[in-house]
């Protein structure tokens, strides 16, 4: 296939596809086709968009589950007075015992209330798993056989992570505000909007 065509049918793909596509997913959409791309073929166009997109207001940025074309998050403030709704509120209990999550998993509700020296409220690990950010793991193997917790891939993406390996080391982190000032977070226990 011609690498302009390539390069145009992905970057439509991009656009139009609701979550990332991964090199996989976009190999499949052409089976069939007479003039089927390989893997590396589309890897190349990929990369050439990424440098297409260097100095624009998007980006076409690689996340755990694939590429997705999103706006520049130093645009984000402009792109974001579209839409009137105003971005969920997240109490500090939440943002904590997320951040327990993805820096200790597997780790059960017990550990993190011994880590923050309070109970974890059923909502909070409710809500943790309808933005689908957490899930069980399974069980520890101990009286009880308490969840065990950890991210997702959809944890991953939403924070536009590769890995975990690129969360910022705990010394980098001094402050929860600091570290996504995009977060609102409420005074209550509670999650502001579920």
């Amino acid at each position: 296939m011609d690498a302009d065509k390539l390069r145009s049918i992905l970057e439509a793909l991009f656009a139009a596809a609701d979550k990332p596509l991964s090199v996989n997913q976009l190999f499949e959409l052409f089976v069939g086709d007479i003039e089927q791309p390989g893997k590396d073929e589309i890897r190349k166009a990929i990369h050439e968009l990424q440098a297409r997109y260097e100095s624009g207001g998007m980006e076409l940025k690689q996340v755990a589950s694939g590429f997705r074309l999103q706006v520049r998050p130093e645009f984000e403030t402009w792109v974001a007075r579209l839409w009137e709704q105003k971005p969920p509120r997240y109490s500090r209990a939440l943002m904590e015992t997320l951040a327990l999550i993805a820096y200790r998993q597997p780790i059960t509700r017990g550990e993190i209330e011994d880590i923050r020296g309070v109970s974890v409220s059923s909502n909070i690990i409710k809500t943790l798993q309808e933005r689908e950010w957490v899930k069980p793991l399974g069980h520890k193997e101990v009286p009880g056989r308490p969840t065990l917790y950890g991210t997702t891939r959809e944890f991953l993406d939403y924070f536009n992570l590769k890995s975990l390996n690129q969360l910022p080391t705990l010394a980098e982190i001094r402050d929860l505000d600091q570290f996504n000032p995009e977060f609102e977070f409420d005074d209550s226990g509670e999650a502001a909007a579920q």
